[in-house]
This record gives C-alpha cells, sequence and structure tokens, in this order.
C-alpha cells in the first residue's frame, strides 16, 4: 500500500506583515511629502476633516460655531479642533493602524466626499518633526464620554489611557508635538504661523494662531480672516473685478493683464484665472495652486488645465476633485478630465469676449501670447475663424497681421522654414511678392487655413521657381560675355551640386541669391552617402529611397556693381575664388547652418582675394 506524501509541515495560520515604522517614516518623508513642512497641512486637514463630521451631528450649529485652535512657542506645537473627537474603540482603531482612516468607516461612507483626507496616514506625517504625538480626544457621538489619551512613538510603540472629563471638557482633539532639535526649521512660531496662513488661508473654518506671548489677544491671531475674494460680496462688478486682480497679484507677484473668473458649480470649483502680462517661452507649463474644500493642495498642479493654456496662472478651490495619498497633486480621473474641458472653455469664452468687445484687451493679449494663441487655433475651428485674421506673422511687408497682409496680397505664399525665408525676403519683397515666414511653430499650417476665413486669398507654398520667374534675365549680349565666367563659377561650386546663373532683380545691393531648400539638401546628402556605399545593404535601401534631387542655384545680380566687376575677370583662379566668395556671402545670408565644406571655403576664399590684393598693391 503506498501512503500519499506528507506535507513537509502543517498548513501555517495566518499572520500579519510587520511594519518598521521608522523605516515608513524615513520612506514618508524622502518620496511621499515633499518637505517636512507638511506635517502641519495634515494636522490642519484631520482638524477640517473631524469639523466636518461635528457640523454632520449637529447640522444646526453655526458655521462659525466650531474652530481650530494653533499654539506655538518654540517648544511645543499644539493643533486643537472642536471636532467630532474619538472614543478609546476609535483610538486604537484609528491611530494605531497604518492605513485606516475614520473618513472609511460605513458610518460616514457616504459622507466621503465632504472630506479631504481619506488614506489614513496623514498623522504619520507629524514623525518628520517630532519623535512623540500626544493626542487628546473627547468624541461628541457619545454623549458623557470620557477623554482619551494616546501617545504614539516613533519607534512604533504606542499607549492608551482614559482621562477624567475635565482632561478635556468639550468634544474635540489636542495633537501635541514636542519638536526635535533638527526640526526647528519648520517649527518656530513664526514659521508654524506662515505655514497655517500657507496652507490655510482659504479655509472654511475659523483658524486661530498663538505664540505664548499674548501679543495677539486672548483669541490668538486670525489665520484666515476673511472668505476667499470669490466668495465675498462687492458693492460693484468693477469693484469685485479690481478684488480678484488684487488677490491674483499677490499670490502670483504679477499685476494680471486680466483676471477670468471661473466657476464650475458641477464640481463645487471657484476661482480665478490671471494673464500673464508677458510671453512665456513656448510649452512651460506654471504651476496652478489648487486648494480642496479650502486646504491647499499643490502650488505646482501643471494637470488642472490643457497645455496651450500657458498664459495664464490659475487659483481654484474646489470640492469634488481628488488629491492623490500625498495630498500634493490631484489624481488623473474623469472628474479632472472633465474639470480640465470646462476650464478651457472658459479661457476660450473669454477670448472670444475680448475679441468682440475689447479690441485693446486683445492687441495686449495677442502681442504677448500670440504663440499660445496659435496652438490653440490649430485645434480649436471657433478660435481659428476668430482670431485668425489677427494674429501677427513675420513677412515680406515686415511684422503684420494676416488680414492686413491679404489687403495687399491676394496671393500669399509661404515657405517651409525660416532660413528659406530669410533667403528670399528682400527679393521677394523687391519683386511684389507676398510671403509669409512659415517655419515657426504652427505658423505654416495656419497659413494655409487662411482662405477659411478670407475666400479671396489664396495660398501656396513657395516654390523657388516662384521666386526665379519673377527675377529678369539679362540681354544676351552680356549674357555671352559672362559665359566663361559662368562656366568656372559652375565648376568651382560643383562640389556642392549648385548650378550658377545670372539675372537682374532688386534690390541692386544684393549680390546674389542661393536658392536652396532643405528638402533638396536632404536629398543630396541621402545621394551622396548612397554612392558612398553602393554595393552595401545600406547603400542599396538608401538607393531605392534616392530621388532627382533639384540642385541649388546660385544667382547673380547683374545690376551689382561688384557682381558686374566678377563677371569680366579674366585670371581663372581669381575668376574661382570670387565665384566662392560670392556663394559663401550667399550662404551667411540665407542664416541657415554651414556645412564644414562650407565653413572652409568661406575662410579660404576670403585669405586669396586678401592675398590678391596685397600682391596687386605691391
Amino acid at each position: 500500500m503506498t501512503l500519499p506524501d506528507a506535507p513537509l509541515s502543517p498548513a501555517g495560520a495566518d499572520r500579519t506583515f510587520q511594519v518598521d515604522l521608522r523605516g515608513l517614516v524615513d520612506l514618508l518623508s524622502h518620496h511621499l511629502y515633499s518637505s517636512p513642512r507638511v506635517y502641519l497641512r495634515e494636522l490642519l486637514q484631520n482638524a477640517v476633516d473631524a469639523l466636518t463630521a461635528r457640523h454632520g451631528l449637529e447640522p444646526a450649529a453655526p458655521a462659525d460655531a466650531f474652530g481650530i485652535r494653533l499654539y506655538a512657542d518654540g517648544s511645543v506645537v499644539r493643533v486643537e479642533d472642536d471636532g467630532v473627537g474619538l472614543t478609546e474603540a476609535d483610538v486604537h482603531t484609528f491611530l494605531a493602524t497604518i492605513g485606516r482612516s475614520s473618513k472609511r468607516t460605513d458610518r460616514i461612507a457616504e459622507q466621503r466626499a465632504d472630506f479631504i483626507g481619506q488614506f489614513g496616514i496623514g498623522l504619520l506625517s507629524c514623525f518628520l518633526v517630532a519623535d512623540e504625538i500626544h493626542v487628546v480626544s473627547r468624541s461628541a457621538r457619545t454623549p458623557d464620554a470620557p477623554a482619551v489619551e494616546w501617545r504614539g512613538r516613533g519607534d512604533g510603540s504606542y499607549t492608551v489611557r482614559t482621562l477624567r472629563a475635565s482632561a478635556r471638557p468639550r468634544p474635540g482633539t489636542t495633537v501635541t508635538l514636542t519638536p526635535r532639535a533638527d526640526a526647528g526649521e519648520w517649527t518656530r512660531p513664526a514659521q508654524v504661523h506662515a505655514l497655517a496662513r500657507h496652507f490655510g488661508s482659504l479655509l472654511r473654518h475659523p483658524v486661530t494662531f498663538e505664540d505664548g506671548t499674548g501679543g495677539s489677544g486672548s483669541g490668538g491671531a486670525a489665520v484666515n480672516p476673511e472668505p476667499a475674494p470669490w466668495a465675498r460680496a462687492h458693492p460693484t462688478p468693477g469693484a469685485r473685478s479690481r478684488a480678484l486682480a488684487a488677490y491674483g497679484e499677490e499670490v502670483f507677484g504679477f499685476k494680471p493683464l486680466d483676471t477670468i473668473e471661473l466657476d464650475l458649480p458641477a464640481v463645487g470649483l471657484k476661482g480665478i484665472a490671471c494673464v500673464l502680462p508677458e510671453a512665456v517661452p513656448a510649452g512651460r507649463r506654471h504651476g496652478h495652486r489648487v486648494h480642496v474644500k479650502g486646504m491647499l493642495l499643490s502650488e505646482r498642479a501643471e494637470e488642472i488645465l490643457p497645455e496651450w493654456a500657458f498664459f495664464v496662472r490659475c487659483v481654484v478651490d474646489a470640492e469634488s476633485l481628488r488629491p492623490t495619498a500625498s495630498r500634493e497633486s490631484l489624481y488623473e480621473d474623469d472628474t479632472l478630465a472633465a474639470v480640465r474641458d470646462a476650464l478651457a472653455e472658459r479661457l476660450r469664452a473669454w477670448i472670444a469676449r475680448a475679441a468682440a468687445s475689447d479690441p485693446d484687451l486683445l492687441a495686449r493679449f495677442l502681442q504677448a501670447h500670440h504663440l499660445a494663441v496659435k496652438s490653440l487655433a490649430v485645434h480649436d475651428d471657433e478660435i481659428l475663424r476668430m482670431l485668425l485674421p489677427w494674429l501677427p506673422f513675420e513677412t515680406t511687408d515686415g511684422h503684420t497681421t494676416l488680414d492686413e497682409f491679404a489687403r495687399t496680397h491676394r496671393t500669399v505664399l509661404v515657405t517651409s522654414s525660416v532660413e528659406e525665408f530669410r533667403q528670399v525676403a528682400a527679393i521677394a519683397s523687391a519683386a511684389g511678392l507676398g510671403v509669409v515666414n512659415g517655419g515657426y511653430t504652427y505658423d505654416r499650417e495656419l497659413v494655409h487655413r487662411l482662405p477659411e476665413i478670407r475666400p479671396e486669398v489664396n495660398v501656396a507654398d513657395l516654390d523657388p521657381a516662384t521666386l526665379t520667374a519673377h527675377l529678369d534675365p539679362v540681354d544676351r549680349e552680356t549674357e555671352l560675355a559672362a559665359a566663361a565666367y559662368l562656366a568656372r563659377a559652375r565648376d568651382a561650386l560643383a562640389v556642392f551640386d549648385c548650378d550658377v546663373a545670372l539675372r537682374t532683380f532688386q534690390p541692386a545691393s544684393a549680390p546674389a541669391l542661393l536658392v536652396d531648400s532643405r528638402e533638396a539638401r536632404h536629398e543630396r546628402t541621402r545621394s551622396q552617402l548612397a554612392r558612398e556605399q553602393e554595393g552595401s545593404l545600406w547603400g542599396d535601401i538608401l538607393g531605392a529611397l534616392r530621388q532627382e534631387a533639384p540642385r541649388a542655384q546660385l544667382i547673380l545680380n547683374q545690376l551689382n556693381p561688384l557682381v558686374r566687376t566678377a563677371v569680366a575677370i579674366d585670371e581663372p583662379e581669381l575668376a574661382r575664388t570670387s565665384a566662392e566668395a560670392l556663394y559663401g556671402q550667399a550662404a551667411l545670408l540665407s542664416r541657415r547652418p554651414l556645412r564644414p565644406a562650407e565653413s572652409s571655403l568661406i575662410n579660404r576664399s576670403f585669405l586669396d582675394l586678401l592675398a590678391h590684393a596685397l600682391r596687386k598693391d605691391s
């Protein structure tokens, strides 16, 4: 008889994880929280949530019946609230169990949206500045409940004892910290007061601060003496607008170009967006100040607005946005996405109102933030139709709006790069061509959409052939006289795949024009690589992709005195050197990056011409 294999050991009993509290505190301080200063925010948040629960028990009580009192004298930091308090069972359940939050219990699960914190780890942040947390609490849920004392230490141990009711005559909670010596930066009285104002200036419950000197009176100094400016009554719309602008200047340190009031009742969001008075680099996203139920969550919340809205900075207070566990950023969910879309719509509406009723404000706004509006117009047809004619562009008529430019040019040509525009701008302007620099971000795409707003205007990409067609040919005798020079010039510039032609064009001060597109240069580079690696796999691939690349053209201006002198040169070497110098000067004027061979050519031709001049003088 074969017996089944017996287990090596009996089934083990369920066990619980052991938590190294010191290691956990180190994890919080270095990875979850950005700074030890958040300990005060967590204490304030716990106090606010306790007051919220107390109001749930006593809804008839006045809004200012219960409050929060802070005390710091350099030796202790104390936070006291008139909130719902804790029983002895609550203390064991919630203060001694990491991750257990009273805001997640069944009895108030339906009220979770009313609370800021829901993760049950906030109290641990106090270990960032102190080795012991002392809590005395009395519950408002149980009549005649005794006071309960809880002492938690950084080594993971704690004690609980019941006190006489006289130890805490009224319901609520007092948290006392004895700061460590290395935490003085965050626990000095002035710093505690500053942190309280920083985090709690918009809290809806009264918060006071005392430093033990008695200088603020028996009631302490008010941390949040006034509600948010958008929550106050103002005598006139103008007074309200000035108050919001003054608040924005106080918070952000700049005088807003304008303030946009934000109000999303569906999520309980109110606040303002301050329009920056000066341009900011494209793509730089400023952080926004986000409060959740009055408590400052973050000063760097980028996710509240879309990327294109970098021309504003916002301060908002919301009810329904979810903070992350660190309560220093927002949880990315459908609600946040909807809020972001709704706020974007408010910014679009402000732009529309400025365009319709305040042209001076619109002009100042576009002067500073035209790039932001261009990025928006690319994807927003309404903004495109509204503002495209008023956006500034670089053109052959200077920096002007498309509306002004289209009045004098029914055919608008647009370049594909900045260097192409710089190559042709002077000549195209003299020839009467209307060219827009399409090399900047969004510009080419937007100019091509101009006919959607101005159907009478034609837009086309600038073709080098279009420009050269407007250059006048020289007469036959001049062409024949210059034939030998042109042949030597073509031979000298063959290494750059550059042809040479003689034309007349304005301005006469321009000796030469180099017509060469970026695409053509790339194609020539690819063809050269294919020739160098002929027979290899990579060379075969490049050969399959190879197209007939258009050659660059150096067009010499017969109206220029220097060119007329150059084409008459009989000495072969001097003719070659002058052609190289004219090519180098035209390449420099195009402002495109020079290839090493071109840099070498410019240096060599300059030195050769200098040597020739010195020999001639001697």
